[in-house]
């Protein structure tokens, strides 16, 4: 693992660099796209991107932990969490599996995270 973390600014400049939108309507368009996927997470919807994966919302229920250290039962509260479920074509491009997954054609927009960001 390279250890890099691909930040929004990133994806901003690679938008940018890709369809030649000025650097603020990069940003703006990448917030844009953020704050959708944002509200409809909020709002219990499920986020599908094709060839990427499924984004959604699942409610835990309450329960009784147990702290470690002193072994007491403490109440955990419910609480909604997020969930990812990669589609099978980011699978196999994460496993460099050959596959038929492997043949659909890669977006340059999104450079691999191993490249420099571009400045």
């Amino acid at each position: 693992m390279t250890g890099k973390t691909i930040t929004r600014a990133y994806l901003s400049e690679a938008v940018y660099q890709e369809v030649g939108l000025s650097r603020n309507e990069s940003a703006e368009l990448l917030e844009a796209v953020l704050g959708e996927i944002t509200k409809a997470l909020a709002e219990g919807q499920t986020v599908k991107l094709s060839s990427f994966g499924s984004f959604s919302i699942r409610q835990k229920g309450r329960r009784i932990g147990r702290n470690p250290r002193t072994g007491e039962e403490v109440p955990i509260l419910p609480r909604r969490v997020l969930v990812f479920r990669p589609a099978q074509v980011l699978r196999a491009r994460i496993n460099n599996e050959t596959s038929r997954a492997m043949a659909a054609p890669t977006s340059s927009v999104f450079p691999t995270p191993s490249a420099s960001p571009p400045i």
